[in-house]
C-alpha cells in the first residue's frame, strides 16, 4: 500500500479514521498543521483522527549534523517531503482553476446567446411598435370597440392583435370573488360530512390489477400521449397527443367518440369541465381552445384563446365549473371566464421570473398551485392573485401537481421523484424516489395516489406521520420507458395510463375486462 500523497510505500504508515486513506505520518501531520483538512477529500482532519498502523520497523540511526552524509540525507528527505506537499497542492489548485475556467466559458457562451436573442426581440418589438403607431391615428375608437364582448364571445378584433401586444384584463370582480368564496364555504362544509364510497375499489383489488386493454388512439407518425382526463359520470376519457389532436374515448364500448383537431403542435393538457359537454385543451402552439359538443359527439371549437406568448403547459378548472386557469412557459398564468373565453386576470411574479409547467386548483377553489421549470412550487391566493407560499426542494422541472380530496396534502412530481407537502404546516413530510416522475394524481376519494414514471406505482394514502404504503407497481408496457400520465377511473375501479407510444392502456381486475381495440383499425396518419 502506498501513501495517498507521495505515492510511495510509507515508513510510518497511518490511516485516517474519516476517509480510510493511508498516509506517511510525517507528510499528513505537516499537512494537517498547515491546512487542517484531508488533502484528498477536503474534510476537516486533526491529529487525533489519524491512527498509526503497526508494521515491522527498521531501526534508524540517531540523527547527526548536516555536515555528515546521514544528516544530508535527512535534509534531502525533508526537502522531498515539502516538494511532495507543494506539488500536491498545486495539482489541486490546477484542477480547481480548470473547473472555474470551464464554468466561465459556459457562462460567456450563454450570455452571448441571451444577448443575441434579446437583440432579435428588441428589433421585432420596434417593428411592431412602428406598425401600431401607424394604425393608432386612423381609428382611435376602434380599439375600444373591438375589446367589447358580443353574444358571449370575443370580438373579432381581439384575435387580430399583434402577438406581443399587451391585452388589458378587467380583473376578477367583487361579484366573482363572492361567488368563489361561497363555493369554498359550501365545499368545505360538504367535505366535513364526506364518506368514502362503498363502491371504492379495495386495496386487495388494486393489488390484483393487470392490463385489461390497449387502445391506439393517436397517429403512428407522431406517437405519444402527453395528457389525460376522465369524465367519471360518463366513464369517458380524453387524451392529448404529440400529434396535435385530442381524442374523446368511451371506455365501456372501447370506441373513439370524437377527435379534436385544430392545434398546430402537441396538446399538453386536456380537461373536462364538470359534467358538461365542454372540453379544454392547451397546446405548445401557445393557445388554449374551448370545445363544445354540438351534437352526436361532434365537438366544435368555440373559442381559441391567444393570451399567452409561449407554450401553454396546463389548464385546470375551478370547482364552480365557470372559470379556469391556464399556465404557460411565458412566466404567466391566466384566469378565464369559461362562458365568454375572456381573460379576467393575467398574473406574473415580479419578484422572481419562473416558467409555469403545471397547475391545479385546491378542492375548495380559493387556492391555486403551480409548478415551474425552476423546480419551485408556488401557492397562490386566487382572490388577490398573490403568491402566499413557495415550496423548494425538487430537482428539475416540476411536471405535475395534485391536491388531495381532503385539501390537506399536495403531491408534486419532478425529475427527482414525488414529494408530499402538508399545506397546514407548509412543509415536505414525505418523498418517493422515482427518476423522471411525469405525473402524480390522487383518486377522487383521496384514498389512493398514482405516480407515472418509468413504471406506474399506486400508493395508499395516510396521514403525515403514518406510512404511505406501496400497493402495486404496474409496468410500462409501451416499450418507451416513459409513462406520461395516470388517472384513476370511477371509484378507482381501473387505472388509465398514457405513455410515449400512441396507446391508452387500462389496468384493472381481469373480471372487468372491456373490449380490446384492434391496433390495425386505428388511425395511422
Amino acid at each position: 500500500m502506498n501513501c495517498a500523497i507521495s505515492g510511495e510505500v510509507p515508513e510510518e504508515p497511518v490511516v485516517s479514521t474519516k476517509s480510510g486513506l493511508l498516509f506517511e505520518r510525517r507528510l499528513i501531520e505537516r499537512h494537517i498543521l498547515d491546512y487542517g483538512k484531508c488533502p484528498v477529500t477536503g474534510e476537516p482532519l486533526t491529529i487525533d483522527d489519524i491512527v498509526p498502523i503497526k508494521t515491522g520497523k527498521v531501526i534508524k540511526p540517531k540523527p547527526v549534523h548536516t555536515a555528515s552524509i546521514p544528516g544530508l540525507l535527512g535534509t534531502f528527505q525533508n526537502e522531498w517531503d515539502g516538494l511532495m506537499l507543494s506539488n500536491f497542492a498545486l495539482e489541486q489548485q490546477l484542477h480547481t482553476a480548470r473547473q472555474e475556467l470551464s464554468h466561465a466559458l459556459y457562462q460567456h457562451d450563454s450570455a452571448c446567446r441571451v444577448i443575441a436573442r434579446l437583440k432579435k426581440e428588441r428589433d421585432e418589438a420596434r417593428q411592431l411598435l412602428a406598425e401600431v403607431e401607424r394604425h393608432i391615428p386612423a381609428a382611435p375608437e376602434a380599439v375600444t370597440a373591438n375589446a367589447a364582448l358580443s353574444n358571449g364571445k370575443r370580438a373579432a378584433g381581439d384575435e387580430e392583435m399583434a402577438p406581443d401586444a399587451k391585452k388589458l384584463c378587467p380583473g376578477i370582480s367583487a361579484e366573482i370573488i363572492t361567488e368563489l368564496t361561497d363555493c369554498n364555504a359550501a365545499l368545505s362544509q360538504k367535505r366535513k360530512k364526506r364518506q368514502i364510497p362503498e363502491t371504492l375499489a379495495s386495496i386487495d383489488s388494486l393489488e390484483r390489477f393487470t392490463q385489461l386493454s390497449s387502445h391506439p388512439l393517436h397517429k403512428t407518425n407522431k406517437p405519444g400521449i402527453c395528457s389525460m382526463d376522465i369524465l367519471h359520470s360518463k366513464d369517458v376519457i380524453a387524451t392529448g397527443g404529440v400529434d396535435a389532436t385530442a381524442v374523446i374515448f368511451d371506455r365501456p364500448s372501447g370506441q373513439i367518440l370524437s377527435t379534436l383537431t385544430g392545434h398546430s403542435k402537441k396538446v399538453t393538457s386536456v380537461k373536462f369541465v364538470g359534467d358538461s359537454d365542454l372540453v379544454l385543451t392547451a397546446s405548445a402552439d401557445k393557445t388554449v381552445r374551448i370545445w363544445r359538443d354540438s351534437g352526436d359527439r361532434n365537438y366544435a371549437c368555440g373559442h381559441t384563446l391567444n393570451d399567452h406568448s409561449a407554450e401553454v403547459r396546463a389548464v385546470t378548472v375551478h370547482a364552480t365549473n365557470k372559470y379556469f386557469v391556464s399556465a404557460s412557459l411565458d412566466s404567466t398564468w391566466c384566469f378565464y371566464d369559461l362562458s365568454s373565453g375572456l381573460c379576467l386576470a393575467k398574473v406574473s411574479d415580479d419578484s422572481e421570473k419562473v416558467d409555469y409547467t403545471a397547475a391545479a386548483f385546491h378542492p375548495d377553489g380559493l387556492i391555486l398551485g403551480t409548478g415551474t421549470s425552476q423546480s419551485v412550487v408556488k401557492i397562490w391566493d386566487v382572490k388577490s392573485q398573490a403568491n402566499v407560499a413557495k415550496f423548494d426542494g425538487h430537482t428539475g422541472e416540476v411536471t405535475s401537481i395534485s391536491f388531495s380530496e381532503n385539501g390537506y396534502f399536495l403531491a408534486t412530481a419532478a425529475e427527482d421523484g414525488v414529494r408530499l407537502w402538508d399545506l397546514r404546516k407548509l412543509r415536505n413530510f414525505k418523498s418517493f424516489l422515482s427518476a423522471d416522475a411525469n405525473s402524480v394524481e390522487f383518486d377522487p376519494s383521496g384514498s389512493y395516489l398514482g405516480v407515472a414514471a418509468s413504471d406506474i406505482r399506486l400508493y395508499q394514502t395516510a396521514s403525515v406521520k403514518a406510512e404511505w404504503n406501496l400497493i402495486k407497481t404496474l409496468p410500462d408496457l409501451s416499450g418507451t420507458g416513459k409513462a406520461t400520465c395516470v388517472k384513476f377511473g370511477p371509484d378507482a375501479q381501473y387505472v388509465a395510463v398514457g405513455s410515449m407510444d400512441r396507446n391508452l392502456r387500462i389496468f384493472g381486475l381481469p373480471g372487468d375486462q372491456i373490449p380490446i381495440a384492434d391496433d390495425d383499425s386505428a388511425q395511422d396518419s
